[in-house]
């Protein structure tokens, strides 16, 4: 089997697990206190999931675009985008081999792990050039291991949000790091279990007029 295929099975059968429980499909806290600040635009969401983010930002005027490897994920995102009539794109894509067309005022990248090989740095260099100018790449990361985590590995290392913003090595000239922080929330997780949990959010805006004074 191919590692798409091994990949794309992985995921189905993990959003089905899910497709039951209350918080599968709500937005990422980190994400409504980023974009709840923001003026509606244009949004790409990489990894959507359960599509809580994009049906979240799409209900606030957002026009969104959202991508997940996962072709189950993907169908129950368009159903139930359509059954609310919100503006939501919601397409199968494998960000290890594509990447979707258009820019964006805001691309945001949600807990984007995977255990299966993804060049991740190379994605996210790939989201940044799809960013308006003015607009806003939003990176946000596990900064621990949840209990009901699918990774457990005791000795796994989660860059801090300097680290990734290293790695992606953007043009100083061209962006500023708007936030880089790591936060603690009160998290729950399957069956209502929760936990104690640290985000790593980094937020970095591209040069130019904001997307607001262009429209």
């Amino acid at each position: 089997m191919s590692t798409h295929n091994q990949a794309a099975g992985f995921w189905d059968e993990h959003y089905s697990r899910r497709a039951g429980e209350s918080s599968a499909a709500k937005v990422n806290p980190r994400l409504a206190e980023l974009a709840g600040q923001l003026p509606p635009g244009t949004a790409l969401d990489l990894g959507c999931g359960a599509g809580g983010d994009a049906l979240w930002l799409a209900g606030r005027g957002w026009r969104v675009t959202a991508v997940d490897i996962s072709a189950s994920a993907v169908r129950s995102l368009q159903q139930r985008a359509s059954r609310a009539g919100v503006p939501v794109t919601a397409l199968c894509v494998d960000l290890a081999e594509d990447f979707p067309a258009g820019t964006f005022d805001l691309v945001s990248a949600q807990y984007l792990h995977t255990p299966f090989a993804l060049d991740r740095a190379h994605v996210l260099r790939t989201a940044a050039k799809a960013v308006t100018p003015g607009g806003r790449l939003a990176v946000v990361d596990h900064g621990s291991t949840a209990p009901w985590s699918w990774n457990q590995d005791p000795d796994l290392h989660y860059p801090t949000p300097r680290e990734v913003a290293t790695e992606l090595a953007l043009d100083s000239a061209e962006w500023s790091i708007e936030r880089a922080d790591t936060p603690r929330r009160q998290a729950t997780g399957p069956a209502g279990r929760t936990a104690t949990v640290v985000d790593h959010v980094l937020v970095i805006r591209r040069a130019g007029a904001d997307p607001e004074a262009r429209r």
